[in-house]
């Protein structure tokens, strides 16, 4: 990584080399306790924010920007200027790259259908699609690869009901959404990853339009129309960024989240002894692993004063979550995994107008597949070493490949 001051060698992203402990030159930026300019991998610089402070300043700070189509926005891959421009052709920038006015009229379009109610309606769905997996792998032989039979299919099936799409297209969009979140994947692969999806969708949606059912995508149609503005793009590009948000981070926070729990049994034996422990290990874990790990960026709109520095128009800044969240400044132990400790103040959601919307989901998915997993499998072990396992340490949303486990 090359810095003023340097802190190591190389560009940002740093890979993460284990899913529990931070890598050194995100430590080294944090103690530095300011804003520290950085070469990305995609070509341009960024300043990085490390301190939890500054980086819930970033991200609820009105001049900071989300379009990815700004000049100044941070690369997190290499891609040329004719790959980058040919991403946003043909192609409506979904609600997380939208800056108001527009983001908050996508926004206000689907938020109620994420309210506390709302989300806590579909605990009873959930816990049925938990249960049947569990069912599945009770029944399957062993070793059985957690990723492949609970973490993926289990948010999978949960958004595709919620959209109101068919179980049957999950593989296509799971595979492409693995190459769309992949610093590895080339640019024109990553694009192309994207409008087959979008493309999809599309096809799904105008099926949807002929008669719209009660379902989020149907409910949103209806909308348009009662408006007296349809609009199918809009539609595809909520479902776009729903759908891609609604499976990727949870599928990748249940299989790393039982791990974690697996490897401290003194910590799973404490969640295990009370139900109303789950949601506070949840949080922790959600902290602790923050795998959201390197796409939270803005370009600065004015100048603005960030970590000691000033950032001026058009320039980039990428709050680094996984920093943020053991910033001892605000975690007492922070690189300690302690469900005990209490409290939400981790960013792993993110804050501000751009907070995730599905938040209250993700959690409700969470605490019902670990109280679940545990209850259900009570001598759930990995089968392998835990050197034998392989990570996704150049992605945007850090995990574990496989995860075989036996009990």
């Amino acid at each position: 990584m090359t810095t003023e001051p340097a802190a190591a060698g190389g560009v940002f992203p740093v890979p993460r080399a284990c899913p529990f402990n931070l890598p050194p030159e995100y430590e080294r930026l944090r103690s530095h306790g300011r804003a520290v300019r950085v070469r990305m991998a995609g070509g341009n610089s960024a300043w990085l924010v490390a301190r939890h402070e500054d980086a819930r300043r970033v991200l609820a700070d009105p001049r900071m920007s989300v379009d990815r189509r700004r000049e100044g926005f941070p690369r997190f891959a290499p891609v040329t200027e004719e790959e980058r421009q040919a991403s946003f052709q043909d192609f409506r920038p979904p609600m997380n790259w939208m800056d108001p006015p527009e983001h908050t009229a996508a926004r206000r379009s689907v938020r109620a259908e994420f309210s506390p109610g709302r989300t806590e309606a579909l605990r009873p769905r959930v816990q049925e699609i938990v249960d049947r997996r569990l069912e599945l792998m009770a029944a399957a032989p062993r070793p059985v690869d957690l990723v492949r039979e609970l973490a993926v299919p289990v948010p999978s099936l949960v958004i595709c009901e919620l959209l109101g799409l068919p179980y049957r297209v999950h593989g296509h969009f799971e595979e492409r959404t693995g190459r769309m979140f992949s610093h590895a994947t080339p640019a024109a692969e990553r694009t192309r990853a994207a409008h087959e999806i979008r493309s999809l969708l599309a096809e799904l949606v105008a099926d949807k339009e002929r008669d719209p059912p009660d379902d989020l995508l149907g409910r949103l149609i209806l909308r348009g129309r009662r408006e007296g503005a349809p609009d199918r793009e809009a539609v595809v590009s909520m479902a776009f960024v729903l759908l891609v948000a609604g499976h990727s981070t949870t599928a990748d926070m249940i299989a790393l989240g039982a791990l974690t729990l697996l490897e401290h049994p003194d910590q799973l034996a404490w969640m295990l002894a009370d139900p109303a422990r789950t949601p506070l290990a949840v949080d922790e874990l959600l902290r602790y692993l923050t795998v959201v790990n390197a796409s939270t960026a803005r370009t600065a709109l004015a100048d603005v004063e960030v970590g000691g520095v000033t950032v001026r128009a058009g320039e980039g800044v990428v709050v680094v979550g996984p920093a943020a969240n053991r910033d001892p400044e605000v975690f007492e132990r922070p690189d300690e995994f302690d469900p005990g400790r209490g409290g939400g103040r981790h960013l792993a959601f993110g804050v501000g107008r751009h907070r995730c919307l599905g938040h209250r989901l993700a959690r409700m998915e969470l605490q019902i597949v670990f109280d679940a997993l545990f209850r259900r499998l009570p001598g759930l072990r990995p089968a392998v070493p835990f050197g034998a396992l392989s990570f996704k340490e150049k992605a945007n949303i850090y995990g574990v490949r496989e995860l075989p486990v036996t009990w």
